[in-house]
């Protein structure tokens, strides 16, 4: 094989490896050109405090003017009064990262002069400067460290200013005035040189810390946690800035692998909301499959858990209708359901929202007069379950709405009987108890991933194949 084949056989294998190893996100989120300018519109506010209040060095040298003679200059104590960015712009770039383009700052600043010439003349006085037409342009990279938060670095800063005017006043004043050209040739040079200095220690110090605030892990409650870990570096398209995250909830007692891949995300060209967070299949289906690892979904319901106005206790005087036998072996005794899942719910999302169809075990037992339980019956639940999903706060909030159930008996200790009897009993006991339990777990939510001092507003909420699509616009609270 020759030195080309085994090139081109190297890199056909190596492509297969980066295919075969690549991983969907679970969860996405879009920050659209809205959200890019509304985070650059507070990200230049920063900036031009930071530029404010840059350290300018003292300049000294000798200078020959004409009919003079050799001159002898230092500026010094230089004092910026101000740095404006009236004209900004940030802009993906595919494949590269963020551009920021400043045109038409201007700054003025303020020192002291001192002068020598003739070996004996001296003088001093104060000038002003001001610096106009600046243009600054600033590459920002994006990538993510060893625990999948997002880092942000500058790649490459310019900075070019077109117009320098210096005015100097003093008894001498004059003087500097007939070589200021080389004045301003020096300050120029280090405002340039000094601006991209403060640019890449503003986006260290400031942007760096900030998007760190970005929540990796969430712990949902004692025994389930949330994982948003960066699958990858965020990537910059034309339009956009997309960030792939883990999206797996786990167990927080033992994590095991998910048995299955999540799916790819087609995102709708959608570009009304500063921000979009795309919610897979498998985002879901993790969660029931951590809560269901964790012993979550296990429920038990007694007597004093049915509503009053549902009109029927639980004991086996009324379970006697259907099973004429339960009576004969115990008599008005009170009753308990177990509920639990045999197995993790599965469920599927399409353009009509997200739907599944539990199976649930619910073991019937009656409770005897020493507080010891006799098992009845196990029934086999099964029915189509819808979800209405909101975002509240900051959360991903739901409810669920149950069709009709349908039963059927896997087990008997009193002898078999007909359970389609019971369809309307096992309804309303499940409508009235097991459905708000699982209500009220889901309306507490479970948080997206926002970095700090972020609240959404104008949500939407779109389904689509294999994804839930939300949406929304982005207000940040800055620091008291």
């Amino acid at each position: 094989m020759g030195v080309q084949s085994l090139a081109v056989a190297c890199g056909a294998l190596a492509l297969c490896l980066a295919l075969t190893t690549a991983t969907n996100p679970g969860f996405v989120v879009r920050i659209t050109q809205a959200g890019l300018d509304y985070a650059h519109e507070h990200g230049i506010t920063v900036l031009e405090k930071q530029l404010a209040q840059l350290k300018l060095p003292d300049i000294s040298g000798d200078s020959r003017v004409l009919r003079v003679g050799k001159v002898h200059y230092e500026i010094s104590r230089l004092r910026l009064r101000d740095f404006h960015l009236p004209y900004t712009r940030i802009t993906p770039i595919s494949n590269v990262g963020l551009q920021v383009s400043i045109s038409n700052a201007f700054a003025e600043l303020d020192g002291d002069w001192r002068v020598k010439f003739l070996f004996v003349s001296r003088d001093h006085g104060s000038f002003n400067l001001k610096v106009e037409n600046v243009y600054i342009k600033i590459i920002l990279r994006l990538g993510s460290d060893t625990t999948g938060k997002p880092t942000i670095s500058t790649s490459d800063c310019s900075a070019r200013i077109s117009k320098v005017r210096v005015l100097f006043s003093g008894r001498l004043g004059w003087l500097y005035n007939l070589f200021h050209s080389v004045i301003e040739s020096k300050m120029r040079k280090n405002l340039e040189s000094k601006v991209c200095d403060n640019v890449a220690k503003s986006v260290q110090n400031e942007l760096q810390t900030y998007i760190q605030t970005l929540p990796v892990t969430a712990r949902i409650d004692a025994k389930i946690g949330l994982d948003y870990a960066l699958v990858a570096p965020p990537r910059a398209t034309a339009q956009s800035l997309d960030a792939g995250l883990k999206g797996e909830f786990y167990s927080l007692a033992h994590r095991s692998t998910v048995p299955f891949s999540p799916p790819p995300l087609v995102f709708p060209p959608d570009h009304d909301r500063m921000v979009y967070f795309g919610a897979s299949s498998y985002f879901f289906n993790t969660a029931c499959i951590a809560y269901h690892k964790a012993g979550a979904l296990v429920f038990e319901i007694t007597e004093a858990m049915i509503p009053k106005d549902v009109g029927f206790k639980l004991d086996t005087s009324v379970f006697s209708a259907f099973i004429p036998q339960l009576e004969e072996m115990y008599p008005d005794m009170p009753m308990k359901f177990r509920l639990s899942a045999p197995t993790a719910p599965f469920l599927t999302i399409g353009p009509g929202g997200i739907s599944f169809q539990p199976v649930v075990d619910a073991q019937a037992y009656a409770i005897l007069p020493n507080s010891s339980l006799a098992p009845l019956f196990l029934l086999s639940l099964t029915g189509n379950v819808s979800a209405v999903v909101n975002v509240r706060s900051g959360r991903i909030v739901g409810s669920l709405d149950v069709g009709r159930i349908r039963l059927s008996l896997k087990d008997s200790t009193v002898g078999t009987f007909q359970v389609r009897m019971m369809q309307s009993l096992m309804n309303a006991l499940t409508s009235s108890t097991l459905i708000p339990r699982l209500n009220a777990r889901l309306d507490e939510g479970f948080p997206l991933p926002l970095l700090d001092r972020i609240q959404l507003s104008n949500t939407l909420v779109k389904f689509y194949q294999n994804f839930m699509l939300l949406g929304a616009d982005v207000h940040f609270q800055p620091q008291a």
